[in-house]
């Protein structure tokens, strides 16, 4: 029988603690759809898309409902495009992406990942006619969200494909001018993407994967917040001293309740579907509302700035015990399970950039040791597609070194400079223009090309 003290608990979170199912993720593999007839590919891609998907939304709002745990979105994913592409031009990708926006409209799903290429080795024709159509693709389209796999830790890093997506994230921005770029936000660039990542955009469906399958992601800042703030309250009250492996069991104790939360919700979705279940992606991905964020878990821990000394050691913590609290209460966690820092969709560091504490040499160091990467870094109009390319190098390097996941959404604002405002609303939230140092002194650098080998470490047979 569960305690009143459990019951209680369980009630903080839906109610107190902003505990939400942020995405449940169908993911499709759409490879048999491909073939030399552009027209008869995109009616297959559509009708597939329909067909399995067509209940999602009110399977999930059914499910939401009678536990009374909101599901934020619903999304899809599918086998990268880049496959259906091979033999094509870019006037088929423009007709693939809509083919994609329609059945995500039919079906009333908030994004579709996977107009994605993976070129951590070299760029096929497929691949580049994805590369290539982003700019219109991703201006044209509500919904399609699209990653670029960049470097691995068995390949090094692609520079010739950083360098091309430097001038492709400009021009995505640029063709967005209306709304201060933010076309761009939909495309994310990976080393050592994951094959079963249910957030968004970086979602797409691995080769490895099933015909079709149900992640699941689950966010829980407020959750990890609250518990840590009662333990501190409690322990000052009755003069316990505590120590940072405390917090950190109190870390892990509400990862594992909101990763049993996770399950719970996904595999009755995926039962409804007649779907495989994948995952459970215990990632605390913070969103702009007040009491939802990552940076209040640091301030909680005894941060006066996020971005002060300490920050990374911080996040390093928070990351460990949150991966450890959810492998404990399931076999089934995957996609990225950790800490993000998204700066625009985090209110704390989004106020943390605009005060000078946190900047992007200080989130850069961070991300060794979080979940992704640099996200939802809002830059200068006008800075160079070499400097844009040369971050994405530093961010990629992490990941081949580390052996991790790291990735760069990086959004251009035209006509914007480093301190003004920009707001985009919802999830995206809103954020300062951070300062972009040594615009253009990596030139020659990204201009050399080629790939930065694999490291010794690569060679683990």
């Amino acid at each position: 029988m569960l305690r009143t003290d459990e019951i209680l608990s369980t009630i903080r979170m839906l109610h107190a603690e902003h505990l939400d199912v942020r995405a449940v993720t169908l993911a499709l593999n759409l490879n048999d759809c491909a073939g030399p007839n552009v027209d008869l590919m995109c009616q297959k891609v559509y009708h597939k898309i329909v067909s399995r998907a067509k209940n999602l939304v009110d399977v999930c709002d059914e499910i939401g409902a009678k536990y009374g745990i909101p599901i934020t979105n619903k999304r899809l994913a599918i086998s990268p495009a880049a496959i259906l592409l091979a033999g094509h031009g870019k006037p088929a990708a423009l007709k693939l992406a809509k083919a994609l926006d329609d059945a995500a409209e039919h079906c009333r799903v908030d994004f579709v990942g996977g107009f994605s290429a993976l070129v951590h080795k070299g760029i096929s024709d497929g691949a580049q006619t994805v590369i290539d159509s982003l700019p219109e693709v991703l201006n044209s389209t509500k919904r399609v969200c699209s990653s670029i796999n960049a470097a691995s830790r068995k390949a090094g890093v692609n520079m010739d494909a950083l360098h091309r997506l430097g001038h492709v994230i400009l021009d995505i921005a640029h063709a967005d001018a209306a709304n201060v770029g933010f076309a761009a936000a939909k495309l994310v660039v990976f080393a050592n993407v994951p094959e079963d990542n249910p957030f968004m955009a970086g979602a797409y469906m691995g080769v490895g994967e099933p015909e079709a399958t149900i992640n699941i992601g689950v966010s829980g800042p407020g959750v990890v917040d609250c518990a840590l703030r009662r333990r501190i309250a409690a322990a000052k009250e009755s003069g316990q001293k505590l120590t940072l492996s405390d917090l950190s069991e109190e870390i892990k104790t509400a990862s594992f309740r909101v990763t049993r939360v996770g399950e719970l919700i996904g595999r009755e979705v995926a039962e409804r579907l007649n779907t495989q279940f994948g995952v459970v992606d215990l990632s605390l991905a913070p969103t702009p509302a007040v009491g939802d964020s990552i940076g209040e878990i640091l301030k909680t821990l005894g941060l006066a700035h996020v971005g002060a000394p300490g920050s990374t050691a911080a996040i390093a913590m928070l990351n460990d015990a949150v991966k450890k609290g959810g492998l404990f209460a399931s076999s089934s966690v995957g996609g990225l399970s950790g800490a993000f820092i998204p700066v625009s969709e985090d209110s704390t560091l989004a106020d943390a950039a605009a005060q000078g504490h946190l900047t992007i040499e200080k989130l850069e160091a961070m991300t060794c040791v979080c979940s992704v990467g640099l996200d939802m870094i809002l830059i200068p109009g006008d800075v160079t597609p070499s400097t844009i390319a040369a971050i994405m190098a530093d961010e990629m390097a992490i990941g081949v070194i580390n052996n991790k996941t790291t990735a760069t959404r990086l959004v251009p604002c035209p006509g914007k400079k480093a301190g003004d405002f920009v707001s985009f609303g919802g999830l995206f939230g809103a954020s300062p223009v951070m300062e972009v140092r040594n615009v253009g002194a990596s030139s020659d650098f990204v201009h050399f090309g080629g790939r930065i080998p694999a490291p010794l470490q690569s060679l683990g047979n």
